[in-house]
């Protein structure tokens, strides 16, 4: 029997060559064509479904509007910006605009990016809502879990920011995140890390966590700033969008603009029972300890360090958000 090993040797560098095209791991976008696709959905839907490694999408500088959704079978996926400034995501819808069947969007609908894939991380990016203030308008809604944004932006009025997913753990380092009102709500629990927390004038709360009863932790701000051009003494720290709302503020300086009260129980007294609004720390015009409403908590030293990454994100599968961050 005689083999043609020129065909046989042609045949294996193909497939050999299509096997490492599949196993490409780096992916870049640029709007003017210069990388592999020209939109972001384009190069979400190319990776391959619940793919174990880490896929880097590179985003070249550009004002991409688009509408986007990460889908669940797409995990482990890195968008890296260069710049939050000159890289930008957007769309403007909003929750009461029509959609092509003639009905309301609703608060979910007006998302500008849908994450819903695991270990999705974001570096360098912004992310916009830019209908203006047309009530619930929101730039992101996260149901994945591990998922990570880091210096990354994102801008908006009312309900900005949707941390949405009820089992859901998320990082936010170095971000900046607006607003006016509850712009900063929802189930999951999440922890944002020196991050700049910008009140705009119009608004009065800054998050409405809605934690699911049985979660050990909500919203974490550690370290943060809480700035704006809000007026003086007009926005609080947070309310119970659901009764058993968490939040809580370690070594965070809070302006002018934060009411001495705090907290506000919207209407809800049973929410002044079962929510934990707690501080430890605060400084700056907006720390008022002594002032604050008698049902949210001052914590002790010893209290306050429980609030470490590892306690708070870690879960039983032991996840360690800094070290997702290094595996560019």
């Amino acid at each position: 029997m005689k083999f043609n090993f020129g065909v046989f040797g042609l045949m294996l560098w193909l497939s050999i060559s299509a096997a490492m095209a599949q196993q490409t791991s780096e992916i870049t976008v640029a709007q003017d064509g210069s990388g592999d696709f020209v939109t972001i959905q384009e190069a979400f839907d190319h990776v391959p479904d619940f793919r174990k490694k880490v896929t880097v999408i590179h985003l070249k500088p550009g004002i991409y509007k688009e509408k986007l959704t990460l889908a669940s079978t797409k995990t482990n996926i890195q968008l890296i910006g260069e710049d939050p400034l000159s890289t930008k995501i957007t769309y403007d819808d909003y929750a009461s605009k029509e959609n092509s069947f003639g009905e309301e969007m609703g608060t979910t609908g007006s998302s500008t990016f849908f994450v819903f894939g695991d270990g999705f991380t974001a570096k360098n990016i912004t992310f916009e809502n830019s209908s203006g203030p047309v009530g619930q308008a929101v730039a992101v809604r996260v149901d994945g879990d591990k998922v990570v944004f880091e210096n990354c932006r994102f801008l908006g009025n009312q309900d900005t920011l949707y941390p949405h997913g009820k089992y859901s753990r998320q990082y936010y380092k170095n971000c900046y995140i607006e607003g006016t009102t509850d712009f900063i709500f929802g189930w999951s629990t999440v922890v944002f890390d020196q991050c700049e927390i910008f009140s705009k004038s119009g608004g009065h709360y800054i998050t409405a966590a809605s934690t699911e009863k049985g979660n050990l932790h909500g919203f974490v701000f550690l370290n943060c700033q809480l700035t704006g051009d809000a007026p003086e003494a007009s926005v609080y720290l947070g309310r119970p969008w659901r009764p058993y709302a968490q939040t809580v503020f370690i070594g965070c300086e809070m302006g002018k603009h934060i009411k001495a009260e705090g907290w506000h129980n919207w209407g809800k007294p049973e929410a002044e029972e079962n929510s934990f609004y707690a501080e430890y720390q605060s400084t700056g015009p907006g720390a008022a300890p002594e002032d604050r409403v008698i049902w949210s908590w001052q914590l002790t030293t010893d209290i306050a360090k429980a609030y470490s990454l590892k306690n708070i994100l870690a879960g039983d599968d032991k996840w360690d958000p800094a070290a997702q961050l290094n595996l560019e």
